[in-house]
């Protein structure tokens, strides 16, 4: 079973679970740290792109939603199901603003940003198609953007204070 996850995001909602990279490169972490008081400002790269609010488009998926489909799998397994390919996402995208408007609503501050240049190569979007998911492990994404980021922030608060 190949399982493509697309943005795997977010913490597990008891806290004690999160991503933690040095040096960090994902945009979720590095917006929450934007808005705090001795964070780095979140570099936008690019806001020319061919979208709504001309940043990239990509598509999140909350780790446990993740954790859901990896049981789900080993279930079809054990069941008798063939191998497959299929992937993991929510179906929809999320702007860098808009994850940026998520970051501020989780943590009741503004995102400190500045805008760059694109990066080569980064595609204006970038969305999973899961309806073979859906289909054949009965799966589908139940926690939104805001649960995602929500979460993540949880865990940075409670890795910040125990540090």
């Amino acid at each position: 079973m190949s399982l493509r996850y697309f943005n795997a995001a977010g913490a597990d909602e008891s806290g004690e679970i999160g991503e933690l990279h040095d040096p960090e490169t994902h945009l979720i972490p590095l917006a929450l740290v934007a808005s705090t008081t001795n964070g780095p400002e979140l570099q936008i790269n690019g806001s020319d792109y061919a979208t709504p609010d001309g940043t990239c488009l990509r598509d999140y998926v909350h780790v446990n939603d993740l954790a859901d489909a990896h049981v789900r799998a080993l279930q079809y397994l054990e069941n008798g199901g063939d191998s497959l390919v299929t992937n993991l996402g929510t179906g929809r995208g999320h702007s860098v603003l808009e994850i940026i408007q998520a970051a501020e609503n989780a943590t009741g501050r503004p995102v400190r940003r500045k805008i760059g240049p694109r990066r080569p190569g980064d595609p204006p979007a970038l969305v999973a198609d899961p309806a073979k998911a859906q289909s054949v492990l009965g799966w589908i994404a139940k926690r939104n953007l805001a649960d995602i980021v929500s979460s993540a922030w949880t865990w940075m608060q409670k890795d910040a204070n125990s540090s």
